[in-house]
């Protein structure tokens, strides 16, 4: 990966040293199942909170919790499009919902699977699926007030690219995560790379990777939200995520984001129009 400086011009981002990550899929994903290796770690309580943003969106994009008959289900059942939006900004869920989710879908996927380069590839689709939702519920619910969804107006379209990754960086991470993410940096080889740092991924905090497999990267599901939000906010880009551990965080995990060709010139041209 290339080397990284941090975005010394706005505070409050800290940066890491230089490290390389290399995807090598060479192990199959019929070898020794993740999930027969899925526990919560012991340090970790079973009732931590986490906010509900992403379970809620991840159950509607899989279509987890369907029922087929409507009109059978109970009358005290509300469907969660049925819920109100501003009312909904601070729900949060245990952390043991989401851990028994994440490894459902961690099954669901590994057997549909051939190798682990199409393991993070599907992964990253289902957090696509939950990013492109994210991007219009959360401008939207942090607009409205508390009481009333009426004559509500959104947020600014943002037109320059730091203000968008600051807000990828703070406003996503937090509403998935109840806390912004470590650090946002750019790279100092390439102008199309920027990184997003989090020193311990609640994500997959739950799950111990094979050392056969020790290349897969379940955080590719967080790419894919990730991928989506930069999608939905008018600048494509490729998400992948990359494990680069530390002494003082052997989790760490980075969020290398590419930025298309259009986005660069779009930057440009606003640059030179001052």
């Amino acid at each position: 990966m290339a080397s990284r400086a941090s975005i010394a011009s706005h505070p409050g981002y800290a940066s890491s040293g230089s490290s390389s990550s290399q995807h090598a899929p060479t192990a199959s994903a019929s070898s020794t199942s993740i999930s027969s290796r899925f526990s919560l770690p012991a340090t970790s309580s079973p009732f931590q909170a986490l906010p509900s943003s992403l379970t809620n969106t991840l159950t509607s994009a899989t279509g987890a919790g369907k029922r087929p008959n409507a009109a059978s289900s109970s009358t005290n059942h509300v469907n969660i499009l049925d819920r109100p939006v501003a009312k909904t900004r601070n729900a949060e869920v245990g952390y043991a919902a989401w851990a028994f989710l994440f490894s459902e879908i961690i099954q669901y996927t590994q057997r549909r699977v051939n190798g682990i380069a199409d393991f993070e590839a599907r992964l990253s689709t289902i957090g696509y699926r939950v990013g492109i939702r994210l991007v219009e519920l959360e401008p939207l619910r942090n607009s409205l007030p508390p009481s009333t969804s009426r004559n509500a107006t959104g947020p600014p379209r943002q037109t320059r690219l730091l203000p968008v990754l600051q807000y990828v960086h703070t406003t996503v991470f937090r509403n998935l995560f109840g806390r912004p993410a470590s650090s946002l940096e750019r790279s100092t080889e390439n102008e199309d790379e920027y990184m997003i740092g989090d020193d311990d991924p609640v994500l997959d905090r739950g799950v111990q990777i094979p050392k056969e497999m020790s290349s897969l990267s379940t955080n590719a599901l967080l790419a894919g939200i990730v991928e989506a939000v930069m999608d939905g906010l008018g600048f494509p880009s490729r998400v992948t995520a990359h494990l680069i551990p530390t002494d003082a965080h052997p989790r760490r995990t980075v969020l290398l984001i590419k930025l298309k060709d259009e986005v660069l010139k779009r930057e440009q041209a606003l640059a030179s129009a001052k």
